[in-house]
């Protein structure tokens, strides 16, 4: 088998795959709870939630951390899915012979640490930027600033893990972690590395969030049922449910790959991405920029929409996304929709925002090792305007070779990522 595209570059194999969610730590049990139908969505019980619109999440609540906030759980997550992924790889465990390339969500500090620098300030009125720049400067809060620092999650697992180079961190809001995997790809067929460990990391259910995501009107509030809220492509759905989760895969060029012995689990064959900037949360009305991202994927893979097997939708289960993804998967695959294999994992795992991206990567070449398709939960109200094969409540064996796996971002950020079980041709 040829080790090179058609473009001439090196085919990118993936050789490792690790992954944390609310159904689990790792990716068997992860991935059998997923092809169960189960949920991991349930009651937060972290913080108080009274007189919050929202109260359930997929919260990952059995990984300690200390300070507990959204950094150190990012972190935490990171780390558990790069040691399953390394593990798997075979490569050495801390002194990986790659990039690393990772999405974690913006980071801020969070309300009791905003009030905790305020009392620090010593003032009993209002505490102005100038109070808290001196309380700051104290030298008492820099636990604080090593933590809530944009880049030291990146320059952690780094060092956990010795990868080579500059860490790269980013946040293309929810298409970040298909980011992270796309610049993980460029840098392998560019030749600037022979690996890249690519990470997707989320753990930020906490009261501020929840809050800013509600005023959206972006969040179920179907409280009363937790694990029947995320209901994907329903004509009752009403908003997406908060997810944590971690994802990582282990890249590297084929040739390498093989030539050490590497397990090949599959291929990065194609990446795409389009930007918008229609609005700050809603879609473009007519959908050209996933449309542009579906098929440029297919494109820089070398294969045509019928090649496709199955899709793992970014299916988020809020009402405008839901028919965009559909209209935009429609407009590339044509009257084949209708019997096109689409399923969301979100409705079980929920939203896993920063880390989804990758995370779902790893459902995706799951489904080609398996052979088993994941379902999309909760569909009882089938909604006449999106008329698709969810793959409705129960799991579903097929042979599959190609997955198309979508990510589309607030702020108009689409990536799509193409995986296949073996090259086209090959």
């Amino acid at each position: 088998m040829a080790l090179r595209d058609r473009q001439g570059r090196p085919l990118v194999a993936v050789t490792g795959m690790g992954v944390v969610t609310s159904l689990g730590q790792g990716k068997d049990d992860t991935w059998a709870a997923l092809t169960a139908g189960k949920s991991g969505i349930h009651r937060i019980n972290r913080f108080p939630t009274e007189g919050l619109r929202t109260t359930i999440a997929g919260t990952i609540d059995n990984v300690d951390v200390e300070p507990f906030c959204a950094p150190m759980l990012s972190e935490r997550l990171a780390m558990l899915a790069a040691e399953e992924a390394v593990g798997q790889s075979g490569l050495a465990r801390e002194d990986f012979p790659g990039a690393l390339f990772i999405a974690v969500p913006p980071v801020e500090m969070e309300w009791p640490q905003r009030q905790a620098l305020a009392d620090a300030s010593g003032q009993t009125g209002d505490v102005t930027y100038k109070d808290l720049l001196k309380a700051a400067g104290s030298g008492r809060f820099k636990p604080w600033h090593d933590l809530f620092i944009f880049g030291t999650v990146a320059d952690r697992v780094a060092d956990r893990f010795g990868t080579r180079g500059s860490p790269i961190s980013l946040s293309t809001a929810c298409s970040s972690g298909a980011t992270a995997i796309q610049l993980g790809v460029e840098a392998i067929r560019r030749g600037e590395t022979d690996a890249a460990l690519c990470i997707g990391t989320d753990g930020s259910v906490n009261p501020e969030s929840l809050i800013r995501f509600s005023l959206l009107s972006a969040l179920s509030t179907q409280n009363e049922n937790p694990e029947g809220a995320s209901k994907p492509f329903s004509k009752n759905r009403d908003g997406f449910v908060m997810g944590e989760g971690g994802a990582a895969l282990v890249l590297e060029n084929a040739e390498s790959a093989k030539a050490r012995g590497a397990t090949i689990l599959g291929y990065v064959l194609g990446c795409g991405e389009k930007g918008d900037g229609f609005h700050r949360t809603r879609s473009s009305p007519d959908g050209m920029p996933a449309i542009t991202a579906i098929r440029q994927a297919l494109e820089d893979a070398g294969v045509s929409p019928e090649d496709i097997d199955y899709i793992n939708a970014h299916g988020t289960s809020t009402p405008e996304n839901d028919k965009m993804e559909a209209m935009s998967c429609t407009a590339v695959f044509g009257e084949r929709m209708a019997g096109l294999p689409i399923s969301s994992n979100k409705s079980m795992i929920g939203h896993t925002l920063t880390a989804a991206g990758a995370v779902e990567a790893v459902m995706s070449l799951l489904t080609m090792a398996t052979g088993r398709i994941p379902p999309t939960i909760n569909y009882q109200v089938p909604d006449p305007a999106i008329p698709l094969d969810v793959v409705p409540n129960v799991a579903r064996d097929a042979k599959v070779n190609y997955v198309l796996s979508n990510s589309f971002g607030f702020g108009g950020q689409n990536t799509c990522l193409v995986f296949g079980a073996e090259p086209k041709g090959a």
